[in-house]
């Protein structure tokens, strides 16, 4: 190996030799490195340490972000993309319109308008006061109030409510961000108290809450429908976003069988006896013989549907189907009649009358205790003996007569399209004491409605064929099923019955007052106690008076029942009644061109001796 001549330089002693190292990047003899710690292959130096940290950091949280993105856009991107559309969408409700309530003539009584409810997103609304001073004038709200609600916390608050179109379309040109209109329909009433009780009205939600209102809600209401639009983030709609309808189904007109004219007619004359001071309430009916249709029904005091809210709560039925009272001596065409049918008399029979009778442990007399009168079974019913009838009753028994009361409708419903309708009162005979079976006969220990008796009359009337009274002719142009038909007493019964009637209205009769000028008319009076509520007692409870007939009594056209209430009068039923009844009758007969009677009043025989 040669020597080293290289000259001796700093550090190095001369004739020293530099250990040999084989191997190694500076070759076979590459220097010894410095002593410390000892380098590793592969390992980083600190700097490229810190640099290869810092680029994880960052990289790896891009990649999860660009991870996400992939994901939303490529899988869940539909799904977030409707999600976001549902949010911008909002249902509004498309109210049907109620349907009609007309007469027989087609006259509306009740019918629906357009309307509008004005409401507001709080939430959307920028400047509630500004919104509240551009609204102040034309909902008619004060600005205080309007700018309360448009402050509130909360996504939906109702600003006005019934709102014409011509107003929302003043609105709808303001462009208000946040405000919005939804249907809400507002329900007339054109004939005000007229038919009232019968049409009834609806609530604030547009619910029936009485009458015929009430009965046909499911018709009359409809289908609502609604509207999806899809909005901005001012409330408005999105011209070119979603806009879906399903439209309403308006609801059915329900026809009537009631005359409005003569509606109008009868609800004024009941209304003046209410004036008089001395009638509480008034009622009356009117019906088809024929059909058994109702072509008039009211009461007073009656109420206005289309301000219900301002009428005592207590006026707000209908009492001739609701009301039950003692009827008084109009029952006596029923017991006379079961007398008849049974063949237990005849008009012209003639009974010993006394002026009084005993009846169990009382004491039952006529309007007037008499000396005993011959009277015929007609004359019994013309003077409306309490004792003559009674007498005829206890023939008849006390079972057969129940069953002629409930062929006639006495005891049950008539099944007239009304809600609230009472079904009278009437014990089962079986339960009969001996004063209970003396005064049933004349019509008290019973209770009746004002239609009841009608229909009564009405079977008699008719040949002695009932007929359940209606007072809906159609729903949806469909004509109502006809109603059921019964034959309570043969059709010779019934004609004897309508005769001695029409003696009541005769020379001798309790009734003169009844007679219509022209047209010969049968009928009946009626005076019962009226039950004092304070004592539940009849002492001091007044009376109610009554009277039913029909006319013309030799081709039946109508009848017309009225009763009055009257707590401090005891005048009769022929006095005060029997007015109001030839007042009605003679309307419904001149209206209608019926044709005078073309025979003269029979004489009646009403003694023995006549």
């Amino acid at each position: 190996m040669p020597s080293d001549n290289r000259p001796p330089g700093p550090g190095r002693r001369t004739g020293d030799r530099a250990p040999l190292r084989a191997g190694g990047p500076g070759g076979a003899f590459a220097p010894r490195r410095a002593p410390g710690r000892r380098h590793v292959r592969g390992e980083l130096r600190p700097g490229r340490r810190r640099l290869t940290l810092g680029f994880v950091l960052v990289v790896v949280p891009l990649l999860a972000v660009m991870g996400k993105l992939v994901f939303l856009q490529g899988v869940d991107g539909g799904d977030y993309a409707t999600a976001a559309a549902q949010d911008r969408l909002r249902t509004n409700p498309i109210a049907a319109l109620r349907g009609q309530v007309v007469d027989r003539d087609g006259s509306p009584l009740a019918y629906t308008v357009d309307a509008s409810r004005v409401v507001a997103d709080p939430t959307v609304v920028a400047d509630p006061a500004r919104t509240a001073l551009a609204l102040t004038t034309l909902l008619d709200v004060p600005v205080s109030e309007l700018t309360e609600k448009l402050s509130q916390d909360s996504r939906y608050v109702v600003l006005a409510a019934q709102v014409s179109p011509e107003t929302t379309d003043a609105i709808d040109e303001l462009g208000l961000g946040g405000i919005f209109l939804e249907d809400d329909p507002v329900r007339l009433y054109p004939a005000g108290t007229v038919a009232g009780q019968v049409v009834g009205f609806v609530g604030r939600d547009g619910e029936g809450l009485a009458g015929i209102e009430q009965t046909f809600q499911d018709e009359l209401a409809g289908t609502p429908g609604e509207r999806r639009v899809e909005v901005g983030s001012g409330g408005h709609p999105i011209p070119s976003g979603i806009d879906e309808s399903t439209p309403a189904v308006d609801g059915q007109t329900v026809a009537l069988t009631l005359d409005q004219d003569l509606q109008y007619v009868m609800e004024q004359r009941l209304g003046q006896e209410c004036a008089n001071g001395e009638t509480t309430r008034a009622s009356a009916v009117v019906l088809d013989v024929k059909t058994g249709e109702v072509v008039a029904m009211g009461s007073c005091p009656g109420y206005d549907p289309g301000n219900y809210s301002q009428t005592d709560p207590e006026l707000l039925g209908n009492p001739v189907v609701s009301d039950v009272f003692e009827p008084g001596s109009v029952m006596k065409a029923v017991t006379l009649a079961a007398a008849l049918e049974e063949g237990v008399a005849t008009p012209d029979t003639v009974l010993t009358v006394d002026g009084h009778i005993q009846a169990g442990d009382v004491v039952v007399t006529d309007a007037h205790d008499h000396e005993p009168i011959d009277w015929t079974v007609t004359g019994i019913l013309a003077k409306s003996s309490n004792v003559g009838t009674i007498m005829l009753a206890r023939e008849v028994g006390d079972a057969a007569l129940e069953k002629y009361l409930r062929a006639f409708g006495i005891g049950s419903t008539t099944g007239v399209e009304l809600p609230g309708e009472s079904a009278g009162i009437l014990q089962d005979s079986a339960d009969w004491t001996a004063s209970r079976a003396a005064n049933v006969p004349i019509g008290q220990g019973v209770s009746v409605t004002t239609l009841q008796m009608a229909s009564v009359f009405q079977a008699i009337a008719n040949g002695g064929v009932r007929i359940e009274p209606r007072i809906v002719s159609s729903v949806g142009g469909r004509a109502t099923p006809a109603p059921e038909s019964t034959r309570v007493v043969s059709e010779a019964t019934a004609e004897q019955t309508a005769y001695m009637l029409e003696s009541v209205v005769g020379p001798g009769g309790t009734a003169p007052l009844a007679q219509v000028d022209g047209f010969r008319v049968a009928g009946k009076t009626g005076t019962a106690q009226r039950a004092n509520p304070e004592c539940n007692c009849y002492a001091g409870g007044g009376y109610v008076t009554t009277f039913v007939g029909f006319a013309p009594a030799d081709d039946p056209q109508y009848v017309v029942a009225v009763d009055l209430e009257r707590p401090s009068s005891s005048a009769e039923g022929g006095q005060v009644a029997a007015p109001v009844f030839a007042d009605i009758m003679r309307q419904a007969l001149t209206a209608d061109a019926i044709v005078p009677s073309g025979t003269p009043r029979p004489d009646f025989r009403l003694t023995a001796s006549d």
